[in-house]
């Protein structure tokens, strides 16, 4: 099972690292390694989070997400992505940008820096709504019951989510403004842009999320009718209708599934930055560590791990909230990848831990 699930993120790990020892030699072969274990820490939170939306699409969408949402993860985020931030932040073209790219790069990262207050908004406010609404929610299970109780009881109140959001946003924006004026304003016309930006992040979030949840909800409903009246719907032939929206549904969740990792993302991509600034081992690094969390993502959910640790959703939506803090604090103060990655990593543990002890307790008791 364990190498089934893993297969080819062994295959794409032995040939990004040959690609590496061809590209530059072997130090590229270790900074390689270094971007793929640094994407893998990060990242981790992510995989249980994926797990818990992955288990409710069929096979057939676990494959796409497999195939097809590793292209878009590992091109798109992890190669294109950067280059179009600095086509956008610099005003260049894209193949503007990928010359400079490859031919200046202390200038690219440069440009990377300087659109990083931006990202982290965009990023920061979309993770910041999932955790949220994951906390503000009246959950039968609950990890934390001291502080879960009361904020599920906070939750009923509506809109309280993106009012909160919101207000971090504001709050952010007017710190950051406040820090670009006391350094001569070098930065000020850019906290108009933090705003707007972490403004993309929520409506990104809600249209998104409202989408997936439509057609879930409308994937559900049908399911409920179809059990009433079985026998008529096979002879009407009403079951191919609910094949297409089967399909709506997952396409949804396909969507909501892959803006999720590329919020995951930012943190990772502006981190190996401060590994190397040659994009091409950025790439292949960081598509390798991308490749594990898609893999180790479908290993959660055939394992059925999350049904098992019932409290790992509520360690890794924490690590969740936790990102969108930093991601957001990092607007206007650097922090250490190692620290965000430790935090997340603690967070999970702990989870993976509390639910040991609970299945224990369970099993004496009974």
């Amino acid at each position: 099972m364990l190498l089934k699930t893993f297969r080819w993120a062994f295959a794409v790990t032995a040939l990004g690292l040959a690609a590496g020892v061809l590209y530059d030699g072997w130090t590229a072969l270790g900074l390689v390694a270094i971007l793929a274990v640094l994407e893998i820490s990060l990242s981790f939170d992510n995989a249980v989070i994926n797990a818990g939306i992955l288990k409710k699409m069929s096979a057939f969408w676990q494959k796409i997400f497999l195939t097809v949402g590793v292209l878009i993860a590992v091109f798109g985020m992890r190669l294109v992505f950067p280059v179009v931030i600095v086509a956008i932040s610099a005003r260049l073209s894209p193949w503007n940008a990928v010359h400079l790219a490859l031919t200046d790069k202390d200038r690219y990262q440069q440009l990377v820096t300087d659109a990083h207050p931006s990202i982290a908004a965009f990023g920061g406010m979309f993770l910041l709504m999932i955790f949220l609404d994951f906390i503000l929610e009246d959950r039968e299970i609950k990890w934390l019951s001291a502080v879960e109780r009361p904020l599920a009881k906070l939750g009923r109140v509506d809109m309280l989510s993106v009012c909160v959001a919101l207000i971090v946003l504001l709050v952010s924006s007017m710190t950051f403004a406040a820090h670009a004026h006391q350094h001569g304003g070098t930065h000020a016309d850019k906290a108009q842009t933090v705003l707007v930006s972490g403004v993309a992040g929520l409506i990104t979030y809600m249209v998104v999320h409202g989408l997936s949840e439509y057609f879930e909800n409308r994937l559900e409903a049908e399911e409920e009718r179809e059990h009433e009246a079985d026998e008529e719907s096979e002879r009407s032939g009403s079951p191919r209708s609910a094949v297409a929206l089967t399909g709506k549904a997952a396409f949804f969740m396909f969507l909501y599934l892959e803006v999720l990792d590329a919020s995951f993302s930012f943190d990772g991509v502006i981190g190996a930055f401060a590994i190397t600034n040659d994009i091409v081992l950025m790439a292949l690094g960081l598509g390798i560590g991308a490749m594990y969390v898609r893999s180790l993502t479908v290993y959660l959910v055939r394992q059925g791990t999350l049904d098992d640790y019932v409290y790992l959703e509520h360690g890794a939506h924490y690590a969740i909230g936790a990102l969108a803090v930093i991601l957001l604090v990092t607007i206007r103060y650097e922090i250490s990848e190692i620290v965000t990655g430790l935090i997340g990593v603690v967070l999970i543990a702990w989870s993976f831990w509390s639910s040991v002890r609970r299945n224990r307790a369970l099993a004496d008791a009974g």
